[in-house]
């Protein structure tokens, strides 16, 4: 059938030209005479292709002076245990947790394991995480280590719209679902993580952007697992990832090539009107359970007033082109994953499924 419009959650769609790039130099990279994926990550060639993707981190993502920028392995499920390893150390074993969804309770699990006193600082849990709380809901100890949210919510289609002032407590963002979507101003967090595998490439390697004044403050830490190990080697502690941070690296130009993050917020503010104002439009045949002010740009789920069509609906939309439509397995419905790499035709195509649809049997 050709190539789908890919709706999937994660890994999620690449753009059409980096996998044309990808596919022209698989066996001769930049004149090597060998993929990537040959060679030495040590060598001049390899060096050059890492250091130009942390290069375009730092200025697509505006990253200022005094923060290292890593390319770790694990996924962001790993930093879930590396952030409270490494942030919650001296005097402070606490931590405070915004809960928005399945991810940001994955998370506080995980500290709970590590530290003496982990907090919900705020949580939508008793609305099904239908929306984002407030900043007057949230309550910080100004004595945690650090406070931890996840930006957007894949499962619950939620996302926040502007990040809580959190004093001189440093926040930690896992911004898997929706880096490089928006402008964020990486100087008012202490740590930002990124699962590749939505917005910036493929599965297998993990942004992870820090402040220095966070690197060693535990001693003791399997080398594996401490920031400082890592920022001291430049992500090369041991093999990284090589073949994943070439198509990281590969994406980010893109990026930069589109116009940079400001033209992707712009094209996703677009594409998120469009697809909202289909379900918003259908009489309640489509119904979105996230509350409108919370709302994200990058996971739309939705469900159908007669959960019976959903396998129908599935079906022909698979018939017609637009794949990976089936919500989570803990919320059931619908959902469309609209990341960078999305593109508007793709939405475009979705909702006039939907209007068909809908007119067929509403």
């Amino acid at each position: 059938m050709g190539r789908v419009f890919n709706f999937s959650a994660g890994p999620g769609a690449l753009p059409v030209e980096v996998l044309e790039q990808a596919r022209d130099e698989m066996l001769d990279c930049a004149g090597t005479g060998m993929s990537v994926m040959e060679m030495s990550h040590r060598s001049e060639a390899y060096m050059a292709i890492i250091n130009q993707a942390e290069a375009s981190v730092r200025k697509l993502m505006g990253v200022p002076a005094g923060y290292k920028v890593l390319f770790l392995q694990g996924g962001a499920s790993l930093q879930f245990a590396m952030v409270p390893m490494n942030l919650a150390g001296g005097a402070s074993q606490a931590a405070d947790y915004i809960v928005t969804g399945s991810w940001s309770k994955k998370a506080m699990k995980e500290a709970k394991r590590l530290l003496s006193e982990v907090r919900v600082a705020a949580s939508s849990e008793g609305e099904k995480f239908s929306r984002i709380p407030a900043p007057e809901e949230m309550r910080f100890n100004p004595d945690a280590a650090y406070v931890h949210l996840t930006s957007n919510n894949t499962i619950y289609g939620t996302e926040f719209s502007a990040f809580p002032d959190t004093g001189k407590v440093p926040l930690v963002v896992d911004a898997s679902s929706n880096v490089l979507s928006r402008p964020m101003d990486i100087g008012r967090l202490g740590l930002l993580y990124a699962g590749a595998q939505k917005n910036l490439g493929p599965s297998g390697v993990t942004l992870v952007i820090v402040r220095e004044d966070l690197l060693g403050k535990r001693e003791g830490l399997p080398a594996m697992l401490d920031y400082a190990v890592h920022a001291e080697n430049g992500s090369m502690y041991n093999t990284p990832p090589t073949y994943a941070i070439y198509i990281l690296g590969l994406v980010l130009s893109w990026v930069e090539k589109q116009g940079g993050v400001a033209e992707m917020e712009r094209r996703n503010l677009r594409k998120a009107a469009l697809l909202y104002r289909a379900i918003d439009e259908s009489g309640g045949f489509y119904r979105c359970p996230a509350e409108v002010g919370s709302r994200s740009r990058m996971n739309v789920a939705f469900t159908l007033a007669n959960p019976e069509l959903d396998k129908s609906f599935l079906k022909l939309a698979k018939e017609a082109g637009l794949v990976s439509l089936k919500g989570h397995r803990s919320v059931g419905g619908m959902r469309a994953s609209i990341y960078n790499a999305m593109p508007e035709a793709g939405v475009a195509a979705l909702v006039e499924f939907m209007g068909v649809f809908r007119a067929k049997h509403g």
